[in-house]
């Protein structure tokens, strides 16, 4: 086997497994149950998404879709951080209503 030929089964046997894994992590983001669980599911389709641009990049050639991986990592990691912000947020104004005495100032 080749270097070229192994390259090539190597690229599209991960391109397979990041396609199920997104199809995994959207199940997850669908079913919930909960806000963290659907956050956590978003923020691994994320990753995946760019973990493909990345071996696409490698299986095309074009250094563009590393460009593309960089700033949808940067997006993603902004997103997640506002998402779990707002549930933080979400479950100490619940706490509040509750009559627990822990307030969130």
């Amino acid at each position: 086997m080749t270097a070229e030929a192994f390259q090539a089964l190597a690229a599209d046997i991960g391109l397979g497994l990041v396609i199920f894994g997104l199809a995994v992590a959207f199940l997850r983001l669908l079913r919930g149950p909960s806000l963290p669980d659907r956050v956590v599911a978003l923020d691994m389709m994320t990753i995946l998404i760019v973990s493909f641009c990345a071996i696409f990049a490698v299986v095309s050639g074009d250094p563009a879709f590393l460009d593309v991986a960089i700033v949808l990592a940067l997006v993603g990691f902004l997103a997640t951080v506002a998402l779990a912000r707002f549930a933080e947020r979400r479950q100490a104004r619940a706490g509040e209503g509750d009559g627990s005495g822990e307030g969130g100032g």
